[in-house]
Protein backbone atom coordinates (compact mmCIF):
# COMPACT_ATOMS: atom_id res chain seq x y z
CA UNK A 1 0.00 0.00 0.00
CA UNK A 2 2.70 2.29 1.44
CA UNK A 3 4.82 1.34 -2.31
CA UNK A 4 1.53 2.24 -4.70
CA UNK A 5 0.67 5.64 -2.65
CA UNK A 6 4.56 6.48 -3.61
CA UNK A 7 3.72 5.74 -7.34
CA UNK A 8 0.97 7.78 -7.35
CA UNK A 9 2.41 10.78 -5.38
CA UNK A 10 5.22 10.77 -7.99
CA UNK A 11 3.46 11.03 -10.69
CA UNK A 12 1.31 14.09 -9.22
CA UNK A 13 4.70 15.84 -8.47
CA UNK A 14 5.43 14.90 -12.01
CA UNK A 15 1.87 15.73 -13.52
CA UNK A 16 1.73 19.08 -11.50
CA UNK A 17 5.73 20.76 -12.79
CA UNK A 18 3.46 19.33 -16.10
CA UNK A 19 0.78 21.77 -15.68
CA UNK A 20 2.77 24.27 -14.75
CA UNK A 21 5.40 24.09 -17.01
CA UNK A 22 2.91 24.15 -20.24
CA UNK A 23 2.51 27.70 -19.61
CA UNK A 24 6.25 28.50 -18.85
CA UNK A 25 7.88 25.78 -20.21
CA UNK A 26 11.49 26.87 -18.45
CA UNK A 27 9.47 25.33 -14.87
CA UNK A 28 10.42 22.16 -16.01
CA UNK A 29 14.15 22.75 -16.98
CA UNK A 30 16.75 20.98 -14.93
CA UNK A 31 18.25 24.13 -13.23
CA UNK A 32 14.94 24.99 -12.40
CA UNK A 33 13.71 21.77 -10.72
CA UNK A 34 17.04 21.69 -9.14
CA UNK A 35 16.20 25.10 -7.69
CA UNK A 36 12.90 23.92 -6.34
CA UNK A 37 14.94 20.99 -4.91
CA UNK A 38 17.07 23.69 -2.77
CA UNK A 39 14.12 25.67 -1.89
CA UNK A 40 12.30 22.32 -0.44
CA UNK A 41 15.43 21.42 0.96
CA UNK A 42 14.99 22.87 4.53
CA UNK A 43 11.28 21.18 4.36
CA UNK A 44 12.41 17.76 3.82
CA UNK A 45 14.95 17.95 6.54
CA UNK A 46 12.29 19.26 9.03
CA UNK A 47 9.50 16.79 8.01
CA UNK A 48 11.96 14.13 7.98
CA UNK A 49 12.22 14.54 11.72
CA UNK A 50 8.68 15.03 11.88
CA UNK A 51 7.65 11.90 10.47
CA UNK A 52 10.12 10.23 13.37
CA UNK A 53 7.67 11.55 15.45
CA UNK A 54 4.28 10.62 14.17
CA UNK A 55 5.63 7.53 13.50
CA UNK A 56 5.83 6.54 17.30
CA UNK A 57 2.39 8.13 17.66
CA UNK A 58 2.92 11.66 18.99
CA UNK A 59 3.27 15.20 17.27
CA UNK A 60 5.85 17.98 17.53
CA UNK A 61 4.77 21.49 17.01
CA UNK A 62 7.55 23.22 18.15
CA UNK A 63 9.94 22.44 15.81
CA UNK A 64 9.35 25.68 13.84
CA UNK A 65 10.09 27.47 16.78
CA UNK A 66 13.19 25.53 17.86
CA UNK A 67 14.27 26.34 14.43
CA UNK A 68 13.63 29.81 15.26
CA UNK A 69 15.31 29.51 18.48
CA UNK A 70 18.51 27.83 17.37
CA UNK A 71 18.98 29.77 14.56
CA UNK A 72 18.55 33.24 16.93
CA UNK A 73 20.95 30.90 19.06
CA UNK A 74 23.58 30.95 15.88
CA UNK A 75 23.33 34.11 14.76
CA UNK A 76 24.49 35.60 17.82
CA UNK A 77 27.41 33.90 18.54
CA UNK A 78 28.33 35.08 14.77
CA UNK A 79 27.92 38.61 15.39
CA UNK A 80 29.63 38.51 18.91
CA UNK A 81 32.52 36.05 17.75
CA UNK A 82 33.22 35.95 14.09
CA UNK A 83 35.62 33.62 14.39
CA UNK A 84 34.19 30.95 15.52
CA UNK A 85 34.17 27.99 13.66
CA UNK A 86 31.02 26.99 10.97
CA UNK A 87 31.37 23.27 11.40
CA UNK A 88 31.21 24.20 15.40
CA UNK A 89 28.11 26.44 14.76
CA UNK A 90 26.29 23.75 13.34
CA UNK A 91 27.23 20.90 15.88
CA UNK A 92 26.34 23.31 18.27
CA UNK A 93 23.11 23.92 16.36
CA UNK A 94 22.38 20.34 16.16
CA UNK A 95 23.11 19.46 20.04
CA UNK A 96 20.83 22.52 21.04
CA UNK A 97 18.23 21.27 18.79
CA UNK A 98 18.45 17.69 20.51
CA UNK A 99 17.87 18.94 23.75
CA UNK A 100 15.42 20.89 23.17
CA UNK A 101 13.90 18.16 21.58
CA UNK A 102 14.82 16.14 24.58
CA UNK A 103 12.75 18.25 26.40
CA UNK A 104 9.55 17.55 24.88
CA UNK A 105 10.74 13.65 24.50
CA UNK A 106 11.07 13.86 28.20
CA UNK A 107 7.50 14.92 29.23
CA UNK A 108 6.21 12.91 27.10
CA UNK A 109 7.56 10.06 28.43
CA UNK A 110 8.67 10.63 32.12
CA UNK A 111 5.27 12.99 33.04
CA UNK A 112 2.67 11.30 30.46
CA UNK A 113 1.48 14.89 29.12
CA UNK A 114 0.09 14.38 25.90
CA UNK A 115 2.47 15.00 23.05
CA UNK A 116 0.58 17.71 20.93
CA UNK A 117 -0.17 19.96 24.50
CA UNK A 118 3.58 19.65 25.57
CA UNK A 119 4.71 20.66 22.09
CA UNK A 120 2.12 23.40 22.15
CA UNK A 121 3.64 25.06 25.30
CA UNK A 122 7.01 24.71 23.94
CA UNK A 123 6.55 26.32 21.16
CA UNK A 124 5.30 29.12 22.98
CA UNK A 125 8.21 28.89 25.29
CA UNK A 126 10.87 28.70 22.52
CA UNK A 127 9.68 31.47 21.10
CA UNK A 128 9.35 33.03 24.01
CA UNK A 129 12.82 32.43 24.71
CA UNK A 130 14.10 34.33 21.55
CA UNK A 131 12.65 37.70 22.51
CA UNK A 132 14.27 36.98 26.10
CA UNK A 133 17.60 36.76 24.22
CA UNK A 134 16.78 39.41 22.10
CA UNK A 135 14.44 42.07 23.99
CA UNK A 136 13.06 41.86 20.47
CA UNK A 137 16.01 42.73 17.94
CA UNK A 138 17.09 41.35 14.92
CA UNK A 139 20.32 40.14 13.86
CA UNK A 140 20.61 41.48 10.26
CA UNK A 141 23.15 40.95 7.54
CA UNK A 142 25.75 43.09 8.53
CA UNK A 143 26.37 41.96 11.88
CA UNK A 144 26.68 38.76 10.42
CA UNK A 145 30.60 37.13 8.89
CA UNK A 146 30.56 36.58 5.01
CA UNK A 147 31.73 33.03 5.87
CA UNK A 148 28.22 32.67 7.83
CA UNK A 149 25.94 33.54 5.14
CA UNK A 150 27.83 32.14 2.33
CA UNK A 151 27.99 28.40 3.39
CA UNK A 152 24.80 27.05 2.70
CA UNK A 153 25.21 28.76 -0.54
CA UNK A 154 28.46 27.03 -1.54
CA UNK A 155 28.60 24.49 -4.24
CA UNK A 156 29.92 21.15 -4.28
CA UNK A 157 29.91 19.41 -7.56
CA UNK A 158 27.54 22.12 -8.81
CA UNK A 159 25.19 21.62 -5.96
CA UNK A 160 24.56 23.88 -3.13
CA UNK A 161 25.47 22.87 0.26
CA UNK A 162 21.97 23.38 1.65
CA UNK A 163 20.94 20.60 -1.01
CA UNK A 164 23.36 18.44 -0.29
CA UNK A 165 22.19 18.47 3.50
CA UNK A 166 19.07 17.44 2.68
CA UNK A 167 20.13 14.47 0.45
CA UNK A 168 22.24 13.49 3.34
CA UNK A 169 19.41 13.41 5.75
CA UNK A 170 17.08 11.49 3.44
CA UNK A 171 19.80 8.74 3.28
CA UNK A 172 20.45 9.18 6.84
CA UNK A 173 17.02 8.24 8.02
CA UNK A 174 16.28 5.95 5.29
CA UNK A 175 19.00 3.91 6.34
CA UNK A 176 18.10 4.50 10.15
CA UNK A 177 14.56 3.42 9.55
CA UNK A 178 14.67 0.59 7.70
CA UNK A 179 18.09 -0.88 9.23
CA UNK A 180 18.91 0.01 12.54
CA UNK A 181 16.54 -1.74 15.69
CA UNK A 182 15.53 1.61 17.48
CA UNK A 183 14.08 2.88 13.74
CA UNK A 184 11.82 -0.35 13.30
CA UNK A 185 11.34 0.10 16.80
CA UNK A 186 9.27 3.24 16.36
CA UNK A 187 7.60 1.85 13.70
CA UNK A 188 6.31 -0.92 16.07
CA UNK A 189 5.97 1.79 18.66
CA UNK A 190 3.73 3.31 16.84
CA UNK A 191 2.03 0.89 14.93
CA UNK A 192 0.73 -1.69 17.81
CA UNK A 193 2.35 -0.05 21.10
CA UNK A 194 1.03 -3.26 23.68
CA UNK A 195 2.86 -5.69 20.77
CA UNK A 196 5.77 -3.82 21.00
CA UNK A 197 5.89 -3.62 25.02
CA UNK A 198 5.62 -7.43 25.03
CA UNK A 199 7.99 -7.61 22.41
CA UNK A 200 10.53 -5.98 24.68
CA UNK A 201 10.21 -2.28 22.93
CA UNK A 202 10.28 0.53 25.72
CA UNK A 203 7.93 2.68 23.92
CA UNK A 204 8.31 5.89 26.12
CA UNK A 205 12.14 5.93 25.58
CA UNK A 206 11.68 5.50 21.36
CA UNK A 207 9.15 7.97 21.59
CA UNK A 208 11.87 10.28 23.37
CA UNK A 209 14.52 9.44 20.75
CA UNK A 210 12.05 10.30 18.03
CA UNK A 211 11.50 13.74 19.70
CA UNK A 212 15.48 14.16 20.47
CA UNK A 213 15.96 13.54 16.43
CA UNK A 214 13.27 15.39 15.49
CA UNK A 215 15.12 18.62 17.62
CA UNK A 216 18.21 18.09 16.40
CA UNK A 217 17.43 18.34 12.59
CA UNK A 218 15.13 21.33 13.94
CA UNK A 219 18.40 22.90 15.17
CA UNK A 220 20.20 21.99 11.96
CA UNK A 221 17.58 23.75 9.79
CA UNK A 222 17.77 26.71 12.56
CA UNK A 223 21.33 27.32 11.63
CA UNK A 224 20.35 27.13 7.33
CA UNK A 225 17.29 29.10 7.64
CA UNK A 226 18.99 31.85 8.91
CA UNK A 227 22.12 31.87 7.44
CA UNK A 228 20.67 31.32 3.73
CA UNK A 229 18.25 34.29 4.56
CA UNK A 230 20.37 36.51 6.54
CA UNK A 231 18.11 37.68 8.88
CA UNK A 232 17.07 36.25 12.69
CA UNK A 233 14.13 37.63 14.65
CA UNK A 234 11.27 36.16 16.90
CA UNK A 235 8.98 35.62 14.07
CA UNK A 236 11.49 33.31 11.90
CA UNK A 237 9.75 30.22 10.10
CA UNK A 238 6.25 31.59 12.17
CA UNK A 239 3.86 28.88 10.74
CA UNK A 240 6.29 26.75 9.15
CA UNK A 241 5.05 23.72 11.41
CA UNK A 242 1.74 23.62 9.14
CA UNK A 243 3.88 22.76 5.51
CA UNK A 244 5.99 20.19 7.58
CA UNK A 245 2.86 18.54 9.12
CA UNK A 246 1.22 18.85 5.73
CA UNK A 247 4.33 17.20 4.35
CA UNK A 248 4.16 14.07 6.29
CA UNK A 249 0.23 13.82 5.71
CA UNK A 250 0.34 13.96 1.72
CA UNK A 251 3.68 11.86 1.70
CA UNK A 252 1.49 9.18 3.49
CA UNK A 253 2.61 9.77 7.20
CA UNK A 254 -0.14 7.86 9.02
CA UNK A 255 -1.21 10.37 12.02
CA UNK A 256 -2.66 6.61 13.47
CA UNK A 257 1.53 6.14 13.71
CA UNK A 258 3.33 3.04 12.80
CA UNK A 259 2.71 3.82 8.63
CA UNK A 260 4.99 6.13 6.45
CA UNK A 261 7.94 5.64 4.49
CA UNK A 262 11.25 8.44 3.75
CA UNK A 263 9.94 8.12 -0.02
CA UNK A 264 6.82 9.45 0.87
CA UNK A 265 7.64 12.02 2.95
CA UNK A 266 10.37 13.70 0.41
CA UNK A 267 7.27 13.59 -1.93
CA UNK A 268 4.93 14.91 0.16
CA UNK A 269 7.95 18.11 0.93
CA UNK A 270 8.84 18.52 -3.05
CA UNK A 271 4.78 18.46 -3.91
CA UNK A 272 4.45 21.50 -1.39
CA UNK A 273 7.25 23.35 -2.87
CA UNK A 274 6.85 22.85 -6.57
CA UNK A 275 3.24 24.67 -5.21
CA UNK A 276 5.23 27.15 -3.48
CA UNK A 277 7.32 27.60 -6.38
CA UNK A 278 4.48 27.82 -8.96
CA UNK A 279 2.17 30.19 -7.58
CA UNK A 280 4.18 33.12 -8.31
CA UNK A 281 4.52 31.77 -11.69
CA UNK A 282 0.86 31.61 -12.14
CA UNK A 283 0.65 34.84 -11.08
CA UNK A 284 -1.34 33.81 -7.77
CA UNK A 285 -0.48 35.19 -4.12
CA UNK A 286 1.99 33.13 -2.18
CA UNK A 287 0.00 33.73 0.92
CA UNK A 288 -2.44 30.93 -0.35
CA UNK A 289 -0.26 28.26 -0.04
CA UNK A 290 -1.11 28.13 3.90
CA UNK A 291 -4.63 27.72 2.77
CA UNK A 292 -3.40 25.07 0.31
CA UNK A 293 -1.27 23.39 3.05
CA UNK A 294 -4.40 23.47 5.58
CA UNK A 295 -6.22 21.80 2.70
CA UNK A 296 -3.92 19.46 1.70
CA UNK A 297 -3.76 17.96 5.18
CA UNK A 298 -7.76 17.56 5.78
CA UNK A 299 -7.60 15.74 1.98
CA UNK A 300 -4.68 13.75 2.39
CA UNK A 301 -5.94 12.92 6.06
CA UNK A 302 -9.19 11.75 4.79
CA UNK A 303 -7.48 9.47 1.95
CA UNK A 304 -5.44 7.81 4.83
CA UNK A 305 -8.51 7.00 6.78
CA UNK A 306 -10.18 5.49 3.78
CA UNK A 307 -6.90 3.47 3.12
CA UNK A 308 -6.65 1.88 6.73
CA UNK A 309 -9.78 1.41 7.65
CA UNK A 310 -10.13 -0.97 4.33
CA UNK A 311 -8.59 -4.44 5.56
CA UNK A 312 -9.72 -3.87 9.08
CA UNK A 313 -13.30 -3.79 7.81
CA UNK A 314 -12.44 -6.98 5.46
CA UNK A 315 -10.53 -8.79 9.05
CA UNK A 316 -13.77 -7.78 10.74
CA UNK A 317 -15.80 -9.43 8.26
CA UNK A 318 -14.02 -12.77 8.48
CA UNK A 319 -14.35 -12.44 12.28
CA UNK A 320 -17.82 -12.28 12.43
CA UNK A 321 -18.27 -14.86 9.09
CA UNK A 322 -16.21 -17.20 10.63
CA UNK A 323 -18.60 -17.59 13.84
CA UNK A 324 -21.85 -17.49 11.70
CA UNK A 325 -20.20 -20.19 9.37
CA UNK A 326 -19.55 -22.69 12.87
CA UNK A 327 -23.08 -22.05 14.36
CA UNK A 328 -24.73 -22.89 10.95
CA UNK A 329 -22.61 -26.40 10.45
CA UNK A 330 -23.23 -26.90 14.09
CA UNK A 331 -26.64 -26.83 13.12
CA UNK A 332 -27.44 -29.20 10.35
CA UNK A 333 -24.99 -31.71 12.07
CA UNK A 334 -27.68 -30.96 14.96
CA UNK A 335 -30.58 -31.81 12.93
CA UNK A 336 -28.80 -34.55 11.06
CA UNK A 337 -28.13 -36.22 14.13
CA UNK A 338 -32.23 -35.91 15.18
CA UNK A 339 -33.14 -37.27 12.11
CA UNK A 340 -31.04 -40.27 12.20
Amino acid sequence: MSHSRDVLLGLAVIVLVGVVSLRFPGFAAPGSLAGVFNDSAILIILALGQMAVILTRCIDLSMASNLALVGMITAMINASFPAFPIAGLIVLAILIGGLLGGINGLLVWKAGIPPIVVTLGTLTIFRGLIFVLTDGQWVNAHEMSASYKAFPRAEFLSTPVLSWFAVLTIIGMAVFLTRAPAGRAMYAAGGNPNAAVYAGIDTGKTRALAFVIAGGLAGLSGYLWVSRYAVAYVDVAGGFELDVIAACVIGGISIAGGVGTVVGCVLGALFLGVIKNALPVVNISPFWQLAISGAAIIIAVILNARAEKRPGRLILERAVAAPVANVSRSSAAQRGADSA
